[in-house]
C-alpha cells in the first residue's frame, strides 16, 4: 500500500460534497479511512451507528466504490491517534467556501503540532456541490423539500424516515 489517508468528519448525513472529496482522494491516496466522529458536544440527528452504516450503504451499495479500497469507521479520539494506528501520514479535510478556511487551518496547525509527521490537505468538491451542507441537507429535508440532488438515493430515504 502506497498511502493512506484519513477523511474525519461527522458525516450526519453524508453528501455528495463529502463524496467528491473521497472520490478525488482515492486518485491520491491507496485507500481512504473515512472517519464518522462521535463527538459529545455536539448533537446529531443519526447515532454513530447509523452514520456509519448510511455512509458504507452509499459508498458501497447506492456508488459501487471499493470497499477494498475505503475503509469506513466510527471514532472518539484525535484525528493524529487515527494516524498512527492505520499508518496514515495525511488527514484529508473538505473546504466548500472561504468561511470554512480559518477553522480548518486552525485545526490543521493544531494536529502538526500534536505529531508534526501528519500533513493536512484541503480538498474542494465539485463546483456543483460546494455549497451542499448536511445541516442545509436536513433543514430541507424538515421542511419538506426536494433532497435527492444532494444525497445518494439510499441516504435520502434514510433521512426521511428519520425526520418522519
Amino acid at each position: 500500500m502506497r498511502n493512506t489517508a484519513i477523511y474525519p468528519g461527522t458525516f450526519d448525513p453524508i453528501t455528495f460534497g463529502h463524496i467528491d472529496v473521497i472520490k478525488k482522494s482515492l486518485k491520491i491516496f491507496d485507500k481512504v479511512v473515512v472517519a464518522a466522529a462521535e463527538n459529545i458536544n455536539k448533537d446529531y440527528l443519526f447515532t454513530i451507528d447509523e452514520r456509519v452504516e448510511i455512509i458504507k450503504d452509499s459508498l458501497f451499495k447506492d456508488l459501487k466504490l471499493s470497499s477494498k479500497r475505503i475503509l469506513v469507521i466510527p471514532f472518539n479520539t484525535l484525528t493524529i491517534n487515527l494516524c498512527n494506528k492505520y499508518k496514515a501520514n495525511v488527514i484529508i479535510r473538505g473546504l466548500r467556501a472561504v468561511s470554512d478556511f480559518e477553522y480548518e487551518f486552525q485545526l490543521a496547525g493544531m494536529n502538526k503540532k500534536l505529531n508534526e509527521k501528519i500533513e493536512t490537505i484541503f480538498m474542494m468538491s465539485d463546483v456543483e456541490n460546494q455549497i451542499i451542507s448536511s445541516k442545509f441537507v436536513k433543514e430541507i429535508a424538515r421542511l419538506d423539500g426536494k433532497i435527492d440532488r444532494f444525497l445518494t438515493k439510499s441516504i435520502v430515504k434514510k433521512l426521511k424516515n428519520k425526520l418522519e
